[in-house]
């Protein structure tokens, strides 16, 4: 390789570099990305918002254990046994 293609090479790769850099800089300034950026923002900001009072506006407080209901255990009794299914 001689000395100027590598050079020619270097000078390439640097106007590359300037197109996509004045590319990026034309798409970033866009009123498009610039009215997404914003629309976004306010409504992550307005979503936290919510979210801090929501968890901040109702105290914490354990919970008392739910009494169980007992149900009334019939005696066993020869009677109650029975399945109603008579043997022959």
């Amino acid at each position: 390789m001689t000395l100027y293609g590598i050079t020619g090479k270097v000078y390439l790769i640097l106007m590359f570099n300037a197109e996509i850099r004045r590319l990026l800089v034309q798409v970033i300034s866009s009123w498009q990305v610039i009215v997404v950026t914003v629309v976004l923002i306010v409504y992550i900001s307005i979503v936290s918002y919510v979210a801090r009072i929501y968890n901040s506006g109702r105290p914490r407080q354990p919970r008392a254990p739910k009494a169980k209901k007992e149900t009334p255990v019939a005696p066993a009794t020869p009677e109650s046994d029975d399945l109603g299914l008579e043997e022959e």
